[in-house]
């Protein structure tokens, strides 16, 4: 069994997921590394791991299937040992006036999003040990409110509603849940489509000018995770440098 605390990250294949695998693996926890469906990202986050001396683990599962979400768990305990650390960062964002917005990828947004959220949230609550913590993501997007994010801002709204609420029926268990709730951040998916005009006005909304990096989000999300973030709980923090 691992001296480390065992994480599983999902959505860990790319961007904010990713580096809050590789920001966890640094620091002696073995890492399983769930994704949806990039096998290529998802084995080259493991290597990069292995190659750093770190251990890690690439599972394919869609976090809305709780079949597929049980067996992540399974492996889990059955290659470490057993589950610390959750941190559910895969997530799907289309962007669309309400009036607009087709129906079909509101719900396969609400799919991944919520019932997504539901599913890991509810085999972390069953099988988290002592001491361990579940960070969901929410999106600073419920505070900001940009046109066009209306679909998506509903399904964020429903994780920071769970947070709390799981944290209080975990009571006993000495067991976190917070989420994190980043601002713009300077990924794959959020650059996609942006001219630099654009990505100008975001950085200057927040008072500290620019726009964040993955690796400032896994900071805070390895904190939360950690023993020193413990008495943090059943809250939503928020890196995006001033902007909401």
């Amino acid at each position: 069994m691992s001296t480390h605390r065992v994480a599983i990250v999902t959505g860990g294949s790319r961007g904010i997921g990713r580096a809050v695998a590789l920001q966890l693996a640094a620091t002696g926890s073995p890492v399983v590394v769930a994704y949806a469906g990039n096998t290529a990202a998802a084995q080259q986050t493991v290597a990069t791991i292995t190659a750093a001396g770190g251990r890690a683990t690439a599972v394919r599962a869609d976090v809305a299937d709780e079949r597929a979400v049980a067996a992540l768990f399974d492996t889990a305990e059955q290659e470490y040992g057993g589950v610390d650390v959750v941190v559910h960062a895969a997530g799907r964002m289309h962007l669309s006036t309400i009036a607009d917005l087709d129906l079909d990828d509101f719900d396969a947004m609400q799919r991944t999003n919520v019932r997504g959220t539901v599913v890991v949230a509810q085999q972390a609550a069953r099988r988290l040990r002592a001491g361990g913590a579940l960070v969901a993501f929410s999106s600073s997007q419920v505070e900001l409110r940009f046109p066009t994010y209306g679909a998506y801002v509903a399904s964020k709204s429903a994780v920071e509603g769970l947070v709390l609420v799981l944290a209080r029926e975990l009571r006993g268990r000495d067991v976190t849940v917070n989420a994190v709730a980043p601002g713009p951040t300077a990924t794959d998916l959020f650059l996609e489509g942006k001219d630099e005009a654009t990505l100008d006005r975001l950085a200057k909304a927040a008072p500290l000018e620019r726009i964040g990096t993955p690796e400032e989000v896994a900071e805070v999300v390895a904190f939360l995770a950690s023993p020193a973030g413990h008495w943090v709980n059943g809250q939503v923090v928020r890196p995006n440098g001033g902007i909401a």
